[in-house]
């Protein structure tokens, strides 16, 4: 910015100048009037600068929303200060996330996406609105967990450059990487340890192991694309490595999805740079390491995957007894529901369920979606997320298709018994989703992106 002050050609110039003036000014009426409108003037300063930082770096400060929000900072904050800050970084973190889609639209364009499930969250508001809402759900409840439900879809109503999808597509593969590294600090400083004990230690990083477990499934997937694309010892590494922090995780289900995705993959998957005698290797590799695997989990009883491999093979972890408070819930309004957010309210926060499994989550978006949407809203939503797959996934190349089709089909049975919608590793995914529709959309003309029409990558390029 100050490289525009100085030069007159500068093509910020004026968004500079005039950004300073009115700041000055503002602060100046604020100390002169009242100290609340001096900080009134400041945090808008801070916001406008962030809406210019944001409109001329698009691509770097995208990226590094999705690394902050891989972090599930919530939990962070939650362990070290409090249960006070919970709530509002996730409204920071999602409403970031907004605010950056939103700039992103004036900047390059919006796009019409009518199959996006986020139209699905907006007829359960209006039901709700219309049909009456659980008792204790107020209308700004409802209007919170609506915006906080649509906010991971937002980048896809904006057209996005391919520069912005190869950068997310990246960060993504080091998402789980970045995360746990960041911990480590952390936990030799002794102010938040690494692993956690729950039925054998988890890898927790900065958040909470199954919210980093979640953040694994787009990192594989996203590593599957890239091998499957370009091939590279890289991009290997980086599946391997991903899949290791899924495995000390502990988070079962999620392992067990991306397992079967990546096998899949490298047997079905039409892919030039995966040579036929890699995937052989790979699959011979797999084959020999189950078995030792095997063999090693009673040695290794006190990781909680291989603990609960031997001991608690049928254990639902406490879910069953959160689902039938959820299913009495969905009986008393089957066809609309109680309203979006209602799902909050089913189980009392102080009550003794609660307080024994530290959460008052469905773990089963099928069954929270049918308290809050009731038997429309709820197919609706699975109608949407059907069509919004396959309208975009048949643009893309042979590989990515198969790819991004069985990582949808792992992402709706993992619905069964984790909460893939309201958590924030959801933003993850759906901006990578994003990004890889993105690079298969025909480019257009856009200011500071492209400057001449090209077509996506052809399936024998990719």
């Amino acid at each position: 910015m100050l490289r525009a002050l100085h030069d007159p050609d500068h093509p910020d110039r004026t968004i500079v100048l005039t950004a300073a003036l009115s700041l000055a000014g503002a602060v100046g009426l604020g100390l002169t009037l009242s100290p609340t409108l001096f900080f009134l003037a400041l945090g808008g300063g801070v916001a406008f600068g962030g809406a210019v930082l944001v409109w001329r770096f698009p691509t770097p400060c995208s990226v590094a929303w999705l690394l902050i929000t891989a972090a599930s900072l919530e939990m962070t904050l939650n362990d070290l200060v409090g249960p006070a800050l919970f709530t509002q970084t996730i409204a920071a973190v999602k409403g970031a996330g907004l605010v950056l889609a939103l700039v992103c639209a004036l900047r390059f364009g919006v796009r019409p996406d009518p199959a996006n499930p986020a139209w699905a969250y907006l007829f359960m508001l209006a039901t709700a609105m219309v049909f009456g809402r659980h008792p204790e759900l107020s209308v700004a409840d409802s209007v919170r967990s609506f915006v906080g439900s649509v906010a991971p879809f937002a980048f896809a109503f904006v057209r996005m450059p391919r520069s912005w999808a190869d950068a997310i597509i990246a960060a993504t593969r080091w998402c789980p990487l970045v995360v746990v590294a960041a911990a480590v600090p952390l936990a030799l400083a002794g102010i938040r340890p690494l692993f956690v004990d729950s039925g054998g230690l988890r890898l927790s990083g900065l958040g909470h192991a199954a919210f980093l477990a979640n953040v694994c499934l787009p990192a594989i997937y996203a590593s599957l694309v890239e091998l499957s694309r370009r091939g590279g010892p890289l991009n290997l590494a980086l599946l391997l490595a991903n899949g290791a922090i899924l495995v000390l995780t502990g988070a079962r289900a999620p392992l067990a999805y991306a397992s079967a995705v990546t096998l899949l993959t490298i047997i079905l998957v039409p892919a030039p740079r995966l040579s036929r005698s890699a995937r052989t290797l790979m699959l011979l590799a797999a084959g020999v390491l189950l078995p030792v695997l095997l063999a090693l989990a009673a040695t290794f009883a006190d990781i909680r995957i291989f603990n609960v491999t031997l001991n608690e093979t049928t254990s639902l972890s406490g879910r069953d007894l959160l689902w039938p408070e959820f299913r009495d819930a969905a009986a008393r309004a089957p066809w609309v529901g109680w309203g979006i957010g209602s799902g909050n309210f089913i189980i009392p926060a102080g009550s003794v369920i609660a307080r024994t499994l530290q959460t008052v989550a469905a773990h089963n978006e099928y069954l929270r979606m049918k308290v809050e949407g009731g038997e429309i809203g709820r197919a609706l939503l699975i109608l949407s997320f059907a069509t919004w797959a396959t309208l975009h996934t048949r643009r893309l190349c042979p590989s990515d298709q198969t790819i991004m089709r069985l990582a949808f089909v792992a992402f709706g049975l993992l619905a069964i018994t984790d909460n893939v919608l309201i958590s924030t590793p959801t933003c993850v995914l759906f901006t990578f989703v994003t990004a890889v529709f993105a690079r298969a959309e025909p480019r257009i003309p856009q200011t500071g992106d492209a400057r001449q029409f090209t077509l996506p990558d052809s399936p024998r390029r990719a």
